[in-house]
């Protein structure tokens, strides 16, 4: 009989609040704060420090780390915020339920870049492939790729009301499209380096743009046509000057604020400069400034050289009334923002400041820490920061108390207590650079050995550490609790295992405080067992009779826990043991090294009962599921491994953490386990209901091994990045994904089945015309769908973004097919969309094929006429319903002028109330003030 066993799958992922790799923005409404947390990413007010909402992928990306975030600047929208992926997918959410609305596969590699253009409808998109895509948000479907750059897309921006595209890249270059035409309008140079970023104000006036140079770029946009005479013909941006910059790190993100007062251009360091942008008034004031400073230099100068009796040439003479206006007269350096740490990403607050500040601007540090400050004339202060939600650097221990309702976590500063079941933060207490930990017996104390050799004690109720001890002269890397004969833990001590070749026996006791008569835990040694060499791991079987101590010789010495006489000596790891464990029977040891295999021992005669080659990496820790022989492994190769130790058998593989894992804890119970990871992430995996066999498990890992084979064999034919031209050129949004493939099997067995049901339905027509012959049964599968009905359905159920690449799949027979039911199904109102998009696919895929094709020829001619008047249907439709809501929204005007007025006619407003006062105080009248009413035409 095949042995079932039951599934562990990821639950929850905390620890992380903000990935080091992506940008961190506002969402639409300006309250909260998007930051990436690895393969999700949480949205944060900042006021409270707490997240409001979380952004979760599903299960089979579990894996993939969020590039960089998006958010609308249109709040109306649905898909209000997307997020790039490593895998180059990009996906649409829903701000208000945190659900995924929509998957979008176009890059090859990861996205750098996501920029909503103003109306929120279309979304752009940069990768690491050197394309840019353009995405319609309404439909999820993609428009077009743009190609033409030759490495890394780091940013891009919209401009002309979304009718231009501007990106640049790490080939130095800045790209202009024509969004309209699809063509690249100019391209340009001056940069010496990578660009990294760049942005625009709001009102379009300047581009600034970065990169490794001592200086920043700033270009001037066009405003219209028939702006300038020295201005190209087609170009769209002209260079303004440069500003020197201060700091010698790259760019690594430049923003400007709501009103466009400020610039925060912030370096790949621990600095962020902040530029003010001065009105023309001012500028022009400045210049004129410099100018007089410049005159009074070269009057000093020239009535210096009358004295020695030179001469010296005139400067050219320069209108001080209307002085050259140069990039350093309009950006005038503010603030130099300091932070402790690298800064990663930079976003300035779009909701209105505190009072007396200009603006709020966000960022994220590479420790882990989201920081807030308020920026003004006089200088940078802190408002917030969200830091208790995670260490600041990798988690290098993990351990549960004996309810397994609390976790301790140990890191190079800090341990923490959290909530295993919720991700909660509970307690936060600082300590050395912990690399073991355990609870004391009763849940109320902690160990931890650190680094330094040192043992602290820290109360967990308290939140404080209320001993040191001075355990070992090296670093302690193992604490193990001693249990009792019948496999409970003994409340009278616990071992350590350290670098200084000493394995320390330890007994509690409570010891009066000096100044109170309460009493506190404290520990005093009562054995030592010596080694010849380092120890870097410690083991106590579970009923209390053996101690394992592996040795930096690669060799693992078990003894007698109540005599410390040597009983066996395992032997056989290449390189040192880092981990090993006992089973609660006792009968069998596991141990994991730095060789990247675990081997299995019996403890009787220590015989190795199997080598398994575990990771592809070094094996960081090993333990046994309670009461069982499955085991779980985890290693620098990022993956959490089950194993059945008695069948050798690989039954599941966890994938998720986007670093080396560096510890493990298993529930009493074996109902769940937690793992924690150099990417500061701790992760629950839960044992679930559903059952798995080796087999078929086995059989699924190889076919994702095949598939990932595939797509790299494609991504290598394809993702040739010298294939694209200078001049930019448009492609094909999508990319072939199984998905596609899928939706295109299904669409072609659809054709064939409705092909059959049809000769079904002629030969029982003719049947029946001649009078003989029985009835014949439908097909099953057409579930009562006519022939038509069910094709229908079949292409109706692909994903948007999937129908343009599963249409190209489809062979011409097919095509020709499936062209023969657009007819039938432009009559339906809600379908002419979908008619059109296939339509216009097959047209220009087989073109040469239809045209030369007899059959083919009367379908076209159909579908000329009868598409062209069904689409001008819905057009008509959809401006009638336009109209009717433009008018809906005059008669709610009337009634109240709050909720259905923009910003601009509302500003006009007040500057025309204004003016009418100053002109009522100047002729000395005071009238009563009337609203005024907007017309309303019929």
């Amino acid at each position: 009989m095949v042995k079932a066993y039951l599934r562990y799958e990821p639950a929850l992922s905390f620890g992380v609040v903000a990935s080091p790799e992506s940008n961190v923005v506002y969402d639409p409404s300006g309250r909260r704060l998007l930051a990436a947390a690895l393969d999700r990413f949480a949205a944060w007010d900042l006021k409270r420090g707490l997240p409001s909402a979380t952004f979760t992928p599903s299960s089979s990306s579990a894996s993939l780390a969020v590039s960089c975030v998006a958010s609308s600047p249109a709040a109306a929208s649905a898909s209000a915020v997307a997020s790039g992926h490593a895998d180059g997918s990009i996906r649409l959410w829903d701000t208000e339920s945190g659900a995924c609305e929509a998957t979008l596969h176009g890059h090859r590699s990861a996205a750098s870049a996501l920029r909503f253009a103003p109306s929120g409808a279309v979304l752009a998109s940069g990768s690491k492939d050197c394309d840019v895509i353009l995405w319609d948000v309404v439909a999820q479907a993609g428009l077009f790729r743009l190609r033409g750059h030759r490495d890394q897309v780091t940013d891009l921006l919209f401009l002309d009301s979304g009718k231009k595209l501007v990106t640049c890249s790490k080939d130095k270059f800045i790209r202009v499209w024509d969004l309209d035409t699809q063509h690249c309008l100019q391209i340009v140079g001056g940069h010496h380096s990578e660009i990294w970023s760049m942005d625009v104000d709001p009102s379009e006036k300047f581009l600034v743009s970065g990169s490794a140079d001592p200086e920043l770029r700033v270009f001037r946009i066009r405003q219209s046509a028939e702006e300038g005479e020295d201005w190209n013909k087609w170009d769209a941006l002209k260079l303004f000057g440069e500003i020197p910059r201060q700091s010698k790190e790259r760019i690594q993100t430049i923003r400007f604020n709501k009103d466009g007062s400020l610039v925060a251009c912030q370096v790949a360091g621990k600095t962020a400069d902040i530029y003010r942008i001065l009105d023309e008034t001012e500028a022009t004031r400045k210049a004129k400034r410099r100018l007089h400073r410049k005159k009074e230099k070269a009057s000093a100068k020239a009535a210096a050289a009358e004295g020695n009796g030179s001469v010296i040439d005139p400067s050219p003479a320069q209108d001080s009334q209307n002085p050259t206006v140069v990039v350093t007269d309009v950006f005038k350096l503010l603030q130099v923002l300091r932070t402790s740490k690298k800064i990663c990403s930079v976003a300035f607050s779009p909701s209105n400041p505190p009072k007396g500040c200009l603006a709020t601007l966000s960022l994220s540090l590479n420790n882990n820490v989201l920081e807030t400050y308020s920026v003004d004339n006089e200088k940078v202060s802190k408002m917030y920061s969200v830091e208790i939600h995670g260490h600041r650097s990798d988690i290098r221990s993990l351990a549960l108390n004996s309810e397994d309702n609390l976790l301790m976590s140990t890191s190079h500063n800090a341990v923490k207590i959290w909530n295993p079941s919720t991700g909660d933060c509970l307690r936060t207490v600082d300590s050395g650079y912990g690399l073991c930990s355990a609870f004391v017996p009763g849940n109320r104390y902690g160990l931890i050995g650190t680094k330094t050799g040192t043992l602290e004690i820290i109360d967990i109720n308290s939140g404080n550490s209320i001993d040191v001890i001075e355990a070992h002269a090296g670093s302690i890397r193992s604490i193990v609790l001693i249990p009792d004969e019948d496999g409970t833990v003994n409340a009278r001590g616990f071992v350590t295992g350290s670098a200084d070749h000493d394995v320390k026996f330890w007994e509690y006791q409570l010891v009066q405080k000096s100044d109170s008569d309460t009493k506190h835990l404290s520990v005093t040694n009562v054995r030592t067992l010596k080694m010849n060499d380092d120890v870097l791991a410690v083991s106590i079987g579970p009923t209390g009779k053996h101690i394992a101590v592996a040795l930096l010789d690669c060799t693992v010495k078990v003894f007698f826990l109540d005599t410390l006489k040597f009983c066996l000596s395992l032997y056989g790891h290449k390189l040192p043991v880092l981990c090993m464990d006992i089973s609660s029977d006792g009968a069998l040891i596991v141990t994991g090294s730095a060789d990247k295999n675990l081997k299995i021992w019996g403890m009787d005669f220590g015989d190795c009962h199997k080598s398994i080659f575990a990771h592809t990496d070094s094996v960081m820790d090993v333990k046994f599921v309670p009461k069982t022989h499955y085991m779980f492994s985890v290693g620098k190769d990022r993956t959490v491994k089950y194993w059945d130790a008695d069948k050798f058998e690989l039954l599941l593989t966890l994938e998720g953490h986007h670093a080396e894992v560096w510890c493990l804890a298993i529930s009493s119970r074996g109902d769940f386990i937690v793992t924690g990871s150099h990417d500061r992430s701790i992760r629950r995996w839960d044992r679930t209901e559903e059952q798995l066999f080796i087999e078929e498990e086995r059989e699924k890992r190889l076919e994702e091994t095949f598939e990932a084979d595939l797509d790299n064999a494609v991504e290598d034919r394809y993702g040739q990045k010298d294939d694209a031209p200078d001049e930019g050129s448009v492609g094909v949004p999508g990319k072939k994904t199984k998905e596609t493939v899928t939706a295109t099997d299904a669409i072609i067995d659809a054709l064939d089945t409705a092909e059959e049901e049809e000769k079904r339905l002629n030969e029982q027509k003719k049947l029946q015309n001649t009078g003989e012959g029985t009835k014949s049964k439908p097909n099953v599968i057409m579930q009562g769908h006519s022939p038509s009905e069910y094709v229908l359905n079949a292409v109706s159920s692909v994903r948007p973004n999937d129908l343009e690449q599963a249409l190209l799949s489809l062979p011409f027979s097919d095509a020709l097919k499936l062209m023969a039911y657009l007819k039938e199904w432009s009559l339906i109102p809600l379908k002419v969309e979908l008619v059109c998009r296939v339509c216009l696919v097959l047209l220009q895929t087989h073109h040469n094929q239809l045209t030369t094709t007899p059959a083919a020829r009367s379908i076209l001619t159909e579908l000329k006429y009868i598409l062209y008047g069904r689409v001008k249907d819905c057009k008509d439709t959809i401006g009638f319903n336009l109209a009717a809501m433009d008018h809906i929204k005059e008669l709610l005007t009337m009634r109240s002028d709050a909720p259905f007025r923009d910003a601009k006619a509302k500003l006009m407003e007040i500057r025309q109330e204004q003016s009418k006062r100053s002109d009522r105080s100047d002729g000395g009248e005071k009238r009563k003030k009337k609203k005024p009413k907007p017309s309303v035409q019929s």
